[in-house]
């Protein structure tokens, strides 16, 4: 085992494995093969699949087991190069294509409900989720930290950088929503994050609940500022709120939705 796995709590450990499906490291929780609802969580840039146990903790005793995944060039597939600002496009190109991948081979572990799964995603791991869904999708819920799917306010940033306007326009998210399943939305952003402007944020949700419907689920809770490095690294103070709030999603969205498995 790893040492970033060593150091999960003994709670989370005693019902976690370590699995690579399809070339891609995973972080399995679960405490045994009943098919449960899961969330697919995909963490953000520099970081590792083992973060944030707090999640995973809080998961599985609401009955939610998880699979999260190391992005390209993270994690147990370290490649210092990947992690940088100019390399966040790639990495999440190729992280919304193993998604599918990841899915075949978790319907064999055992222990995933395939009709009731959740994606969510972190920043980099965000835009990755979103690039996923402007295709028909399994998923029955979406969860969106710190990230965007109105790459305009990212422009300028080092993620674009040499892109040329068609290009540009031509992976942009929000200008390619035809496709979009709609499913419950939940997004979370300080409105203080140096990284990823809100506005970003709320522009992409915006976009969605136009092309959803005024019925559709989706939801913006805003920080006015959490204390965390950048204002975008995690939610400081407000994180456990973060996790309670994701966990009564996903409990009325997936877990004890009628309408999840239709």
């Amino acid at each position: 085992m790893t040492e970033k796995f060593e150091s999960l709590p003994s709670r989370l450990k005693a019902v976690s494995s370590l699995q690579t499906i399809n070339d891609v490291p995973c972080l399995i929780v679960k405490e045994d093969d009943t098919p449960r609802p899961f969330l697919f969580w995909i963490h953000g840039r520099t970081a590792y699949k083992e973060l944030d146990s707090g999640r995973y903790l809080r998961c599985i005793r609401s009955g939610i087991n998880v699979c999260a995944v190391d992005l390209p060039g993270h994690g147990e597939r370290l490649e210092p190069e990947m992690q940088g600002a100019n390399r966040i496009l790639p990495v999440v190109t190729q992280m919304a294509r193993e998604i599918d991948g990841v899915l075949a081979g978790l319907s064999e572990v055992g222990g995933f409900d395939m009709t009731k799964a959740a994606l969510g995603g972190m920043s980099a791991g965000g835009m990755a989720s979103i690039r996923r869904c402007l295709q028909v999708h399994p998923f029955k819920a979406l969860i969106l930290e710190a990230t965007c799917g109105d790459w305009s306010f990212l422009r300028n940033k080092p993620m674009c950088a040499g892109l040329r306007d068609d290009e540009f326009h031509e992976i942009n998210p929000i200008e390619h929503l035809s496709d979009w399943t709609c499913v419950p939305t939940l997004a979370f952003h300080s409105k203080k994050d140096e990284w990823i402007p809100f506005e970003a944020e709320e522009s992409f949700l915006r976009a969605l609940r136009l092309r959803c419907g005024s019925n559709a689920e989706i939801e913006l809770v805003s920080f006015e500022q959490t204390g965390a490095p950048f204002e975008h690294v995690g939610f400081g103070h407000q994180s456990p709120k973060v996790k309670e709030v994701q966990v009564e999603f996903l409990l009325n969205n997936v877990a004890n939705c009628q309408e999840c498995c239709k």
